[in-house]
């Protein structure tokens, strides 16, 4: 059959072998198609189950001819050439990366499994060496303008859309919004796209929902609205890989919507969307979250009860800041409590759930592992109550109080040393506009001399303004302050290192009452804790106190003169010397109060010292012309502070007894000396104090109790100062300051001095401090002598009275010393209490100077004791002295 074809002559035999040979390897057969009959009419592609159908249909076949076309070639024996130098590879690379990259990126995008990313990932890497080895530059050039020319061109078709929109949308009557739709399904089909290609069309399409979902027109902002909703849900159903911000940018607008648009009808639906979102889709959501807090945290400050209800229910115990917003909504004070509620049980979630938030990297890549729970759960917990005490009102910040120290009280022992520092900061805050002189919240302006409505007004708000600060202090702060305390006391061991100093800097006020209660959670910490301090901590606590003690004497109260006669309530030609004989008989103690504090409960307590407080503020005010002067204020808030620091020195001297001997000692002792000398039968056994060693007096150094009793004699000293200066009390009194009588100092005088006296002879009779005892006697002997000289000085009745328990404790302190002792002490005081005998005395008082008198005579062998071996007979009237000094001298040893 092959004869003469070739020319006239015959194919050759081997070329006819090899074709055969050829055709017997390679089949000829006919591929296996099968026909594809779906009409495609505009009916059958209408809906979108139908295109669906009809793409499933022609991916399928599209597989199936693949397949068939690698089977046909898979037997066929070609061959293999090994590539022996880089141009051979070259070209087969440029032919064949195309491929490559889209199995890659097919693979990244639509499988979740670990390996098969972890593959693809290393089909890129390889690539991308190939070329890099070859150096085929156009290859990751090319990846990119592949990957970016196509949907490049779909981010400017998107954006004129949008502009094409905004102007359908702009005509008020009758707006169109067909090109709105279309964005929709744009984003519907296109929501499949790698998320880099997809984060660019909806960074353009995100915007445009931004505007439309802010149209005034309520039809077209629903519209935009459940069009994003329905995209939103769709886009959730995909999840989101760790480490990912997708979410957040689809999610925005609603958050943009909702802080943009007022109609209530549109921020419900925002709110109901969201809700929505979180019922149906809380397990996909990641990053969204973020967006769904702010838009409850919008909707929590609304005025609409619907909005508030529906965002409180779907809030739960998830946001702890949507819940502190909750909190301070002043409209609904029960939601503000349940919020306030639910922030405590979010407490006990975190504490249950610890390494929830250590396993949790999202955003606290850069934070160690051991300090996520409390960056991201006890952090945000009390800084948010912090919040609310600093927000709301006295019902609600009272609540948020109590539960912030109860979360400190009951996890704390959770907390490492350097979050209570943190903590301490938020704490803190409570008091920042507190601690300024009370002075400088007020207007400090010159009041026109005019009565206008206007003016009223100014003045009606500045002094509710004051009234709201007085509040806040004797409330809010106060309950802070104590509660502090009792956190400092639980937690010691953790916090006295890091956080003595801050506490005990909290001390310092410029308000009455605060100024008692710092002074009183001061006391509360020593005692309670004492026991545990280091040296270095009772130093640090001396030092604060000797500080405060310094820094609190009202020097001005022995320097102050009035600017000028002007505006004084009475002129010396307005009073008779008879009416100040009189009125200084009748002086006021600065530091006394007029209520007794444990006869009235708390509420009363707070509104008294909110009267009081405000008192000078309102009075600053009033219409007299006399009242709006400069002067007359600038004199007012002197007199305020100097008030406070007379009534802060009165409550260190308290403190520093109950520190030192424990409360209620000296009180008791008073009253046993007292009482033994009205029984006129001194006993040690009737005078000893039973809780004498309860005080923190054995874990004080007798440097440390010398820095107290300095302290304590240089306030004795200015108060006798004061006292005796009866021209500037008057001074002060004509000028309006402390009430009505003369003001005077004696609390001030008498206790610190019997405070004082109370150490020396403390310390007089402890063995254990013979190092000092030389000391100890020197200080007491000029004390002593220096406090009966004084007293010789004083000539009215009243001032006489108030020294009665201090004399009486003076005296019982050296009867109960030794002979020795003894002798040099009545040397010093002989002639004192000689000249004391000529003072109208109380019986008390002459009873325990008859037993000193009748101790000298038998330490200085002046009278002689009776025999004792002699059977007992009646006694003579001379004797009677002698049983007397023989009381005395056994005193005198039981006390050693």
């Amino acid at each position: 059959m092959n004869r003469g074809i070739n020319d006239s002559k015959d194919l050759p035999e081997e070329y006819l072998s090899a074709i055969y040979d050829e055709i017997a390897g390679k089949k000829i057969a006919m591929k296996e198609t099968k026909e594809i009959t779906l009409k495609s009419n505009k009916h059958s592609v209408a809906s979108e189950k139908q295109r669906r159908l009809l793409y499933n249909v022609e991916m399928e076949q599209m597989a199936k001819t693949a397949k068939a076309l690698m089977e046909a070639v898979s037997h066929v024996q070609a061959p293999f050439t090994s590539a022996t130098h880089l141009e051979h590879v070259r070209p087969m690379f440029k032919l064949a990366w195309t491929p490559f990259l889209a199995a890659f990126s097919v693979g990244l995008q639509d499988c979740d499994d670990t390996e098969v990313a972890f593959l693809c990932l290393e089909g890129i890497r390889f690539a991308i060496r190939i070329a890099c080895i070859f150096t085929i530059q156009g290859f990751i050039t090319s990846t990119k303008e592949q990957s970016n020319d196509e949907y490049l061109g779909l981010v400017d078709f998107v954006r004129w859309l949008c502009a094409v929109s905004m102007d359908e949308l702009a005509s008020p009557t009758h707006p169109r919004m067909f090109s709105l739709q279309k964005i929709v399904e744009i984003s519907y089909y296109n929501m499949g796209r790698i998320r880099l290609q997809w984060s660019r069309i909806w960074e353009v399409i995100g915007d445009h929902f931004n505007k439309v979902g802010c149209n005034p027109n309520e039809d077209v902002a629903i519209f935009a609205l459940d069009s994003l909703r329905q995209l939103s849900m769709k886009f959730l159903e995909k999840g989101e890989l760790a480490n990912f911000r997708f979410q957040k940018d689809f999610l925005r607008p609603f958050e943009h919507i909702m802080k943009k648009n007022r109609s209530p009808t549109i921020r419900d639906m925002v709110v109901r969307c969201i809700a929505q979102m979180v019922n149906s889709q809380a397990g996909n959501i990641r990053s969204g979250w973020k967006n769904i807090f702010s838009v409850f945290h919008l909707a929590a400050s609304d005025q609409d009860e619907s909005i508030v209800e529906l965002a409180f229910q779907t809030t739960g115990h998830i946001s702890i800041k949507c819940l502190s917003e909750f909190a301070c909504n002043a409209s609904f004070p029960d939601t503000s409590m349940e919020a306030i509620r639910l922030i405590r049980h979010c407490a006990k979630y975190v504490s249950d759930r610890p390494q929830a938030f250590k396993d949790y990297t999202s955003d606290d890549m850069n934070v160690a592992p051991e300090d996520r729970v409390w960056v991201r759960g006890w952090f945000p917990i009390l800084f948010e109550l912090s919040c609310i005490i600093n927000r709301c009102k006295l019902d609600v910040r009272t609540r948020g109080l109590t539960v912030m120290f109860e979360v400190m009280k009951t996890y704390g022992h959770t907390f490492e040393k350097h979050w209570w520092q943190d903590l301490f900061r938020i704490v803190f805050r409570i008091f920042d506009n507190m601690k300024l002189p009370e002075q400088q919240t007020e207007a400090s302006f010159h009041i026109p001399n005019t009565h206008s409505p206007k003016t009223q007004l100014y003045l009606t708000c500045n002094q509710r303004l004051f009234l709201y600060k007085a509040e806040w202090m004797t409330t809010t702060c106060n309950h802070a302050l104590y509660a502090i305390s009792d956190v400092f006391t639980q937690y010691f061991e953790s916090l006295s290192d890091v956080l003595l100093d801050d506490i005990l800097a909290q001390l310092y006020w410029y308000n009455e009452q605060l100024a008692r209660s710092g002074t009183n959670c001061l006391e509360n910490v020593v005692i309670l804790n004492g026991e545990k301090f280091t040296p270095e901590t009772w130093d640090k606590t001396c030092n604060c106190m000797l500080d405060i003690f310094k820094t609190t004497i009202p020097h001005a109260l022995l320097t102050w003169r009035p600017a000028g006669a002007e505006g004084d309530p009475m002129s010396p030609q307005d009073v008779s010397d008879k009416q100040l004989d009189s009125i200084s008989q009748k002086s006021v103690d600065i530091q006394s109060h007029s209520e007794d504090p444990h006869s009235i409960n708390s509420a009363e307590r707070v509104a008294m010292e909110t009267r009081r407080q405000s008192q000078y503020s309102v009075g600053m005010y009033e219409d007299g012309p006399r009242n709006r002067t400069p002067t007359k204020i600038q004199e007012q808030r002197l007199f305020s502070a100097l008030l406070i620091k007379c009534v802060v020195q009165l409550e260190l001297i308290q403190t520093i007894d109950n520190m030192v001997f424990f409360p209620a000692t000296s009180r008791k002792e008073d009253a046993e000396n007292l009482a033994a000398a009205q029984r006129d039968a001194l006993d040690t056994a009737d005078v000893l104090v039973e809780t004498q060693d309860q005080g923190m007096y054995r874990y004080l150094t007798s440097e440390q109790l010398f820095k107290l009793l300095d302290c304590l004699l240089e306030s004795h000293r200015f108060a006798k100062a004061f006292n005796a200066n009866n021209e500037q009390r008057t001074t002060l009194w004509k000028a309006g300051f402390k009430g009505k009588s003369k003001p005077n100092l004696l609390k001030q005088e008498t206790s610190s001095l019997a405070c004082g006296l109370r150490i020396l002879f403390r310390m007089y009779a402890d063995d254990s401090r013979q190092t000092a005892s030389e000391e100890v006697q020197r200080r007491l002997l000029n004390v002593c002598s220096e406090a009966v000289a004084y007293f010789l000085t004083l000539t009215s009745e009243s001032h006489r009275e108030s020294w009665t328990n201090l004399l009486l404790l003076f005296l019982t302190k050296v009867l109960k010393i030794s002979d020795d002792r003894f002798k040099a002490h009545a040397s010093r005081y002989y002639p004192l209490l000689c000249e004391i005998m000529q003072v109208d005395l109380i019986p008390e008082l002459r009873s325990v100077l008859r037993k000193f008198y009748l101790r000298i005579g038998f330490v200085f062998q002046i009278a002689q004791l009776p025999d004792t071996s002699q059977p007992e007979q009646e006694p003579e009237p001379g004797l009677e002295v002698e049983v007397e000094v023989e009381r005395g001298k056994v005193a005198g040893e039981q006390a050693q």
